[in-house]
């Protein structure tokens, strides 16, 4: 079955907020077997409510909305689903003796808008709302001649989630097929996504239950994996097979199979081989330390490092040579090497990484312009060392950066 999400709320479409909700209810559809075609952000206005409403209603089998329940004049998704269904709203009296009692105990008076959350549309199952005083709404109907479940859920995080955990899915097990979805990412780093398609495309395009998408985001390909089955085995049989066929493609370029990161691979690896590393890092401003240190259990393998910005904390911390920095400049290969070997050797560590670059948008010029960026890996037996000129802002070159160096640690202990 095919659904879609519709997200309500005018300040959703503004800068300042955005929709996570359907991020959770979407998990708990992929878990049924359901696959979400649709996301829609709408605006608080009826007429456009009504539209989406409608549109979602045509194409998909079950609607969720998200928001718009509340007793205020703009929260308007009652009305219009109900305009789009042509059914009538009505008062529902036990309801609204609830809001007054819930007031009542709170020792204040109930505002008169506020009787606006008893209003229930023709035909509607009401959800109770544990978490606050909106409760939601279950419809199943028929539309355009076929079946349809509608689910109107408050906004607030708390309250859908409690909502649809104890009230919709119970509903939805009862009603749907058994199916289930069996889901696998695959990742692999710093190459380009039209390369990794013109290769992969003959393989996953023969696997026609298998949706695949391929995802290009922060020096890094991601492939997902989605099948849906009666049962879990075969979904995941499927899903695995697909996985093999693209493994034995891609080889040992697929640092993940199993959604992890890349800074948790590179330690897992670290750690299996009982290795350790430091890092010294210009340019990427203690952004390599920051990510693997985000992985609990790291303080096993990397030992720690430095951030050096400027040529005195070079020499003092990574014992980079004055005369290099002199000859070649902190920008270069030679600096990048002495960089990687000093703090290996300072903090005694198995490898060592040194990185220094311009990560801009200022410092460039001819010779050594914005995205230029030196990363280098020492074993104590020999250094490699990579020249990188990434394009993009700041922020994007410091980030491939950090992941050109993890993935040159990642093939060295491979």
């Amino acid at each position: 079955m095919l659904s879609e999400i519709i997200a309500v709320g005018s300040e959703l479409l503004t800068p300042y907020r955005q929709d996570t909700n359907s991020l959770f209810i979407t998990e708990q559809l992929n878990a049924l077997g359901v696959q979400v075609v649709f996301k829609t952000i709408v605006g608080d206005r009826r007429p456009h409510l009504a539209l989406a409403v409608r549109y979602a209603l045509e194409r998909t089998d079950i609607v969720i909305l998200m928001g718009g329940l509340g007793p205020t004049e703009d929260d308007r998704t009652r009305e219009s689903v109900a305009s789009t269904l042509g059914v009538r709203i009505q008062r529902d009296t036990e309801l609204l003796t609830a809001l007054y009692k819930r007031y009542a105990e709170r020792r204040t008076t109930m505002p008169d808008n506020n009787a606006k959350q008893a209003d229930v549309i023709e035909g509607a199952e009401i959800l109770p709302n544990a978490r606050g005083t909106a409760p939601g709404q279950w419809l199943d109907i028929v539309f355009g001649g076929h079946r349809k479940l509608m689910m109107l859920l408050p906004g607030p995080p708390a309250e859908l989630k409690t909502m649809f955990t104890s009230a919709c899915l119970p509903r939805l097990r009862s009603i749907l097929p058994e199916k289930h979805m069996a889901h696998r990412v695959l990742k692999m780093a710093l190459l380009p996504e039209s390369e990794v398609d013109a290769r992969l495309a003959p393989i996953y395009t023969r696997y026609k239950d298998v949706e695949t998408t391929i995802l290009a985001h922060a020096a890094e390909i991601q492939l997902h994996l989605h099948s849906s089955k009666p049962t879990q085995t075969a979904a995941e049989s499927r899903v695995n097979e697909l996985a093999g066929k693209i493994e034995e493609e891609m080889d040992d370029l697929i640092f993940s199979s199993q959604n992890e990161t890349l800074e948790q691979i590179v330690l897992y690896h670290l750690e299996m081989r009982g290795a350790t590393l430091a890092v010294a890092e210009s340019c990427t401003g203690g952004l390599l330390a920051e990510r693997l240190t985000r992985v609990s259990g790291s303080s096993r393998s990397f030992l720690g490092g430095a951030v050096v910005y400027t040529n005195e904390l070079k020499t003092e911390f990574a014992d980079v040579p004055e005369e290099l920095l002199e000859d070649y400049g902190a920008v270069s290969a030679q600096v990048a090497e002495a960089l990687a070997t000093g703090i290996r050797r300072k903090v005694q560590s198995t490898f060592g990484v040194g990185i220094t670059g311009i990560a801009g948008p200022s410092g460039g010029s001819a010779e050594k312009p914005v995205g230029l960026v030196y990363i280098a890996l020492a074993d104590g037996q020999q250094t490699e060392v990579v020249e990188k000129r990434f394009s993009g802002d700041r922020e994007r070159v410091r980030w491939w950066a950090t992941q050109q160096a993890l993935e040159m640690i990642r093939r060295k202990l491979l």
